[in-house]
């Protein structure tokens, strides 16, 4: 190996080895709300001026501020021998809270959930229990009674979901064209986001979110736009209670919590109630054929491993999931992000 090829290799492995101090750099700075203030200050701020305001240390809050530099999540700029800071267009769109593509919940998910639970993802992989069944000594119905039980935590991880569909809901919703099912159930669809997308599309659906009682209990404390007339929420749990007939169902980011067996069951419920032409839209990460990617897909495995039982699949692993269940017409197209996969009712 020549000298710059380990050189290279060596640069590889540092960041890899400190991936989790970045990961931790850009949560905190959310939490405190640095990009924030400067995108409400509309002009840079010396480190000293963001520690008063935001109640911080001023050296803590320059070494914070020097580490945003770095990961490109702020500029900063020399006047008069002081640094003074900015938002990159980056925080700007992503990372402050008051932008409408903000992923500050979801980050904020990441540093409260995922972050302390992969703390045991050794254990996890040695014993093959997910966390929830680590702590508690059975398996978990879905993802979200795993970590989110009380009040905050349904906020918090509605609002992560939701951040989500904020960057990827049109898209995914787009990828087939759903004017021909006038009735629309998405199950497990949290405060409605998608279903916003949804109507907003096809002006002519109604669009049901079908959710757990507090979580439907806390979504229509929401304040809703000139779509509520297009939008309805039903408690259920849709294992265990009777599920509607309609014309299509939304599964997102739903099937990954359970392993194939459970799957299947839900689909084929759905199969049973589904109106003759209708079907099951499945939205999902998805593996390549081979399993050697993408990369992110993987990284969300890791997850559904730490705190499911479920896992992320390629394409044709859910196309025999629909196919046990009773779909025969089953197409896939992929997004950016997710994999869209439709599944007809002959």
């Amino acid at each position: 190996m020549s000298v710059t090829e380990d050189t290279e290799t060596i640069r590889t492995l540092f960041w890899q080895q400190h991936g989790f101090l970045m990961s931790k750099i850009m949560f905190t700075a959310c939490e405190l709300g640095v990009f924030d203030l400067l995108l409400e200050s509309g002009e840079p701020l010396s480190s000293g001026a963001i520690a008063e305001r935001l109640g911080t240390s001023p050296s803590g809050t320059e070494r914070l501020l020097e580490a945003c530099v770095g990961l490109r999540l702020l500029r900063m700029e020399r006047k008069d021998s002081e640094g003074l800071y900015g938002n990159t267009n980056l925080a700007n769109l992503y990372l402050a809270k008051s932008s409408p593509k903000t992923q500050y919940h979801y980050l904020k998910h990441s540093s409260e959930v995922v972050y302390p639970g992969l703390q045991f993802l050794t254990d996890i992989v040695r014993e093959g229990e997910g966390l929830f069944k680590k702590t508690h000594g059975m398996l978990p119905n879905s993802c979200f009674e795993a970590v989110y039980r009380t009040e905050e935590e349904v906020q918090r991880f509605s609002d992560a979901m939701d951040d989500a569909w904020n960057l990827y809901g049109r898209e995914v919703m787009s990828a087939f064209n759903l004017s021909h099912f006038p009735l629309i159930y998405d199950l497990g669809g949290g405060s409605g986001a998608l279903a916003k997308e949804c109507v907003s599309l096809y002006p002519n659906c109604m669009v049901t979110v079908f959710d757990l009682p507090k979580v439907v209990e806390r979504a229509k404390k929401q304040p809703m736009s000139s779509d509520k007339r297009q939008i309805t929420f039903q408690e259920g749990d849709f294992f265990e209670d009777p599920v509607p007939e309609a014309d299509l169902y939304i599964l997102a980011r739903t099937l990954h919590d359970w392993q194939d067996e459970k799957c299947v069951q839900l689909l084929t419920k759905l199969h049973q109630v589904c109106r003759p032409g209708g079907g099951v839209l499945v939205i999902e990460m998805l593996l390549n054929e081979d399993r050697c990617g993408p990369f992110e897909t993987h990284l969300f495995s890791i997850l559904m491993l730490v705190l499911t039982e479920g896992k992320e699949r390629t394409a044709s692993e859910y196309k025999a999931l629909f196919t046990t269940a009773g779909f025969r017409d089953v197409q896939h197209k992929k997004g950016s992000h997710y994999g869209i996969i439709l599944g007809r009712k002959q």
